[in-house]
């Protein structure tokens, strides 16, 4: 059974940073591409950034400089650290198994300004 767990979500004011951690279990998890989506209110699904088996990362303009993607692949968990934080960056961020549908149950993160 695939599970994946994110946690780090929040309320930051503007400007601020956040940790995001997705915790994988019940797959190969060094051979799989990761990825983080998140999703606005009103809005679709959108990528925010995938980092591949070896390690190539991959962000959305809006997130470049800003937003790092990683992985610890002894721990099975993937990472997005967020900094410089905007009140449009505020959804709901989801881990993803890249190409699958595994999917984790989100994670609130909310940027006042």
């Amino acid at each position: 059974q695939v599970q994946l767990v994110e946690s780090g979500g929040g309320l930051v004011q503007a400007g601020g940073s956040l940790r995001l951690s997705c915790a994988a279990s019940g797959i190969p998890f060094s051979r799989n591409a990761m990825g983080w989506y998140r999703q606005a209110p009103g809005k679709q699904r959108e990528l925010v950034a995938t980092v591949t088996s070896g390690g190539f990362t991959n962000y959305a303009d809006s997130v470049k400089g800003r937003f790092t993607i990683s992985r610890d692949n002894p721990k099975n968990t993937v990472y997005l650290q967020m900094n410089s934080l905007k009140p449009e960056d505020t959804a709901v961020y989801y881990c993803n198994v890249v190409g699958s549908r595994w999917w984790g149950q989100g994670t609130q993160v909310t940027v006042s300004s």
